[in-house]
């Protein structure tokens, strides 16, 4: 999951970056590697306002040609997916718990962006919803 980047340079000095599909992610650093280096930890927060008011995370647009990405860790990409799946389907953390057979508390683990998740747990939570995670080298 590759989030597209706007990369402005200051004039005072210094590079601005802003995510077009994630208006609340904004970094600025001295340098452009800085600068996105920053990004990568601004998207992260802002992704924890949309997990923390279950809303879905807008689906990253496609890269324009020479546009900077920054790229989300795979176990926080899929936990992206489980959220808005969660959301598109009307389904509390309560039930996918039932579901799974296992406790809320452990349920709002995986959808924490801070809480470090296995994958598997992810994948399962998923197939409760109805749904298989996919993953691919490319």
């Amino acid at each position: 999951m590759q989030f597209p980047v706007a990369l402005l340079h200051n004039k005072g000095g210094g590079f601005t970056v802003t995510f077009p599909d994630i208006p609340e992610a904004i970094s600025e650093g001295d340098t452009e590697t800085q600068a996105l280096a920053h990004a990568r930890d601004a998207l992260v927060s802002a992704l924890d306002f949309y997990f923390e008011d279950r809303r879905p995370v807008p689906s990253p647009s496609r890269p324009k040609r020479g546009q900077k990405v920054v790229e989300l860790p795979v176990s926080l990409a899929a936990k992206v997916l489980l959220l808005n799946e969660l959301v598109r389907q009307n389904v509390r953390p309560a039930e996918l718990a039932r579901r799974l057979g296992t406790t809320p508390q452990e349920v709002n683990r995986l959808t924490d962006v801070h809480h470090t998740t296995r994958i598997d747990g992810i994948a399962a939570a998923l197939h409760a919803l109805g749904k298989r995670l996919d993953l691919r080298a490319i």
